[in-house]
C-alpha cells in the first residue's frame, strides 16, 4: 500500500513539472508581447483581436505605462467595484433571474464575507453553495470573480518580474493590459479546455434546476406516483465550468458545500488528478515565466526548487501521519494497514473513491497554492497530519502559493535571504543585479509580518470572546486547531476550513472578513511599492563578493529562512493545538 501511495505522489509531482516548464515559456510570451503585435497562428491572432477591441470598448490607452503607484491605484479601485458587485448580487438575489430554487437574499455578514473572499482570490466560503447562492449569483458574481481575482493576482507579479528586468525606469507596465492577458490568453483557454474534459468525465453542467428521486426507503414503501411528499431533491447546476477555474486560478469556491468530496464536482479518479494539477499548475509555471522575464532561468528554477522541496517534505509527513492510521485505533489492537490502497490508514472524512494517499496529496497541494478546496474532511486528519495544511498556510502561501500571489511572497522571502546573507559577510546584497537596501526590507517585512499578525490576533480574540468560543462544536486542543486553522486559512487567502466551527455568523464573518482584505491588499500594495523602487534602480554587475542566487547553496538558505519564519511564529500556537492532541490520542488511554 505505501510504495502504491507514494508512485501515485510520485508521478503526480513529475506531470506537473512536466507542464509548468512549458506552460511557463508561453505566458512569459503572453506578457512580453508588445501591444498591437501579431502573431504567426490564426488562434492566437483571434485572441489578440479580443484583446484589442476589449481595450476599444472600455477605452483603455494600452500603451501608456503606469508608474507603482498608478499601478496600484488601477488594482485597488478594480477590486473594490468587484467587492461591492459581489455584495450587491448577493443582497439582491431574490430579484435577479437565474433563482431556480427561489433562494432569499444572503444575510449583510455573510454576504460582506462572501464578497470580500471572492474579491481577494480567498473563496473562503461560511455558506453551503448550493442552498444559498442563485445560479446567477454563482456565474456573474463568484465564478467572474474567480477570473478577476486570480487575474488581479498575476498583474502584481508581472509588475514586480518587469522591475527586475528593467533599469533607472519610473513605470512597471499597465495594470490593464496585465489584466486582460491573464484572462484572456492564459485563464480563459485553460478553463475552458478543462470544464469541457470534466463534463466529459461527468461533472455537472446544466441549469436544469434539482433533480427530484425516491429514495430506497420510499421505494420499499410502495408510495403512489402521485404522491410527491416522499421525493428527495439532489442539487445540480452550471458546475464544471466554475470548477475548473476554481482549481486553474487557485480560488477554490465550490459550487456545493463539501467542495470536491462531491461527486458532481469531483466525479472520478481521473477527474480527481486533473483538479490536482490544475491546483498548482499555473503557480509552478510561473516560476519558469519569472525565470524568462529576468533573463535567468537558473533565478527561477531556484525558486521553484524551493517550493518543491518544501511541498515534498510536508507532504511525506502528512501522509505519513494518515496512513499510520488514527494512534487510538492502534492502541485497541485495531489493524489499520490494509492491502486495500482505498481502506488502509486512517479513512475518516475520505472519500473511498480516492483512499489516503490522494486525500492528502489533495490536502497538500491545496494549502500550499491559496486554494482551499478540497476533496476530504481537513478536521478528520489526525492531529500532525492536519498540522501540515495548517503550516504550509503560515509560511504565507509561498509554497507554490496562489497565481502570482505565491511566488511574489516567495521572491520577497528571497530579497530578505540575499539580506541576512550580505549581513553576515559585511556586503550589500543584492538580487538578479539590484541592490536590496533599507526601503526593499521594509516594504519587506510587511509582507511577512501582516498574515501572522492579523492570523495570532484573530485567534487570540476569538478564544477570549463568546461569540468566538460559542461556534467551537469540539472541545479542548482540536477546537483550538479549528479557530487557528480559520484564521490561519483567511489572512493567507487560501480558504480551506477544519470544520467542526459554526462561521457563518456575525463575528466570524466579519472577523475572517476583515482577516482576508488585510491578507491580500497589505500585501499586494508594498509588493508594488516594492515594484517601483527596484524599477528605478541601475543594474550592476555581479562582482566577486556577489552572491550567487541560482545555485543549491541560495536553494537552502531560502528553504531555512521559510520554514525558521513560519516555526519561530507559530510553533508556540501549534504545540497547544495538534500537537497536543496528538500527544493526547498516542498516550491518553
Amino acid at each position: 500500500m505505501i510504495s502504491t501511495g507514494v508512485l501515485q505522489l510520485s508521478i503526480y509531482t513529475i506531470v506537473l513539472i512536466a507542464l509548468a516548464i512549458p506552460l511557463g515559456n508561453y505566458m512569459a510570451q503572453v506578457y512580453s508581447r508588445n501591444v498591437g503585435a501579431q502573431a504567426r497562428d490564426p488562434v492566437t491572432n483571434s485572441l489578440l483581436w479580443c484583446e484589442s477591441k476589449i481595450y476599444s470598448l472600455a477605452r483603455i490607452d494600452a500603451t501608456a505605462e503606469m508608474g507603482w503607484f498608478a499601478y496600484a491605484q488601477c488594482f485597488l479601485i478594480f477590486n473594490a467595484a468587484g467587492m461591492l458587485f459581489v455584495y450587491a448580487i448577493q443582497r439582491l438575489q431574490p430579484l435577479l433571474p437565474g433563482n431556480p430554487e427561489n433562494l432569499s437574499g444572503v444575510s449583510p455578514d455573510c454576504a460582506f464575507n462572501t464578497a470580500v473572499s471572492f474579491a481577494s482570490n480567498t473563496n473562503w466560503q461560511s455558506y453551503s453553495g448550493e442552498t444559498t447562492m442563485s445560479y446567477l449569483t454563482q456565474m456573474l458574481a463568484l465564478t467572474s470573480q474567480n477570473f478577476l481575482s486570480a487575474a488581479a493576482g498575476m498583474t502584481v507579479l508581472v509588475a514586480l518580474i518587469r522591475a527586475f528586468a528593467r533599469q533607472q525606469a519610473d513605470s512597471v507596465g499597465n495594470f490593464f493590459v496585465d489584466l486582460v492577458r491573464s484572462i484572456i490568453f492564459i485563464l480563459l483557454p485553460l478553463s475552458t479546455v478543462l470544464a469541457l474534459t470534466l463534463v466529459s468525465l461527468g461533472v455537472v453542467q446544466t441549469f436544469n434546476g434539482s433533480l427530484e428521486y425516491k429514495p430506497v426507503e420510499a421505494l420499499s414503501l410502495n408510495y403512489k406516483s402521485t404522491d410527491s411528499s416522499h421525493l428527495a431533491k439532489l442539487a445540480r447546476g452550471p458546475v464544471a465550468s466554475q470548477i475548473a477555474i476554481k482549481q486553474l486560478g487557485t480560488n477554490g469556491g465550490g459550487f456545493f458545500g463539501v467542495n470536491s468530496c462531491h461527486p458532481f464536482e469531483n466525479s472520478g479518479a481521473l477527474s480527481n488528478f486533473l483538479e490536482m494539477l490544475a491546483i498548482l499548475l499555473i503557480p509552478a509555471a510561473l516560476c519558469q515565466t519569472f525565470g524568462k522575464m529576468v533573463g535567468s532561468q537558473k533565478n527561477g528554477l531556484a525558486l521553484l526548487s524551493a517550493m518543491t522541496f518544501i511541498f515534498l517534505l510536508l507532504l511525506s509527513v502528512c501522509y505519513g501521519f494518515e496512513n499510520a492510521g488514527n494512534p487510538a485505533f492502534t492502541t485497541l489492537g485495531i489493524d489499520q494497514l490494509s492491502s486495500d490502497i482505498n481502506s488502509g490508514g486512517n479513512m475518516e472524512g475520505k472519500e473511498v473513491r480516492f483512499g489516503v494517499a490522494n486525500s492528502a496529496l489533495w490536502a497538500v497541494a491545496t494549502t500550499a497554492a491559496s486554494n482551499g478546496s478540497v476533496n476530504s474532511m481537513h478536521d478528520s486528519f489526525t492531529p500532525m497530519a492536519g498540522l501540515v495544511p495548517m503550516l504550509l498556510m503560515q509560511l504565507g502561501e509561498v509554497v507554490f502559493g496562489g497565481v502570482g500571489s505565491g511566488l511574489y511572497g516567495m521572491v520577497v522571502f528571497a530579497l530578505i535571504t540575499v539580506f541576512i546573507a550580505g549581513l553576515m559577510v559585511g556586503r550589500t546584497p543584492e538580487y538578479l543585479g539590484k541592490k536590496i537596501e533599507a526601503y526593499e526590507i521594509k516594504m519587506a517585512s510587511l509582507v511577512i509580518l501582516f498574515p501572522p499578525m492579523m492570523v495570532l490576533l484573530g485567534t487570540a480574540l476569538a478564544v477570549s470572546v463568546s461569540a468566538g468560543t460559542v461556534a467551537v462544536l469540539n472541545p479542548g486542543a482540536h477546537g483550538f486547531s479549528e479557530i487557528l486553522y480559520a484564521f490561519s486559512s483567511a489572512s493567507n487567502n487560501n480558504g480551506s476550513a477544519f470544520a467542526g466551527l459554526s462561521v457563518n455568523t456575525p463575528f466570524y464573518n466579519y472577523a475572517l472578513g476583515v482577516s482576508m482584505f488585510v491578507g491580500r491588499y497589505m500585501l499586494a500594495i508594498p509588493v508594488l511599492a516594492l515594484a517601483g523602487s527596484l524599477a528605478a534602480k541601475k543594474k550592476i554587475e555581479a562582482g566577486n563578493g556577489t552572491m550567487a542566487t541560482d545555485n543549491w547553496l541560495f536553494v537552502a538558505l531560502l528553504i531555512g529562512v521559510v520554514m525558521i519564519f513560519g516555526g519561530l511564529t507559530f510553533v508556540p500556537s501549534l504545540a497547544l493545538g495538534p500537537v497536543v492532541e496528538q500527544l493526547q490520542m498516542t498516550f491518553e488511554r
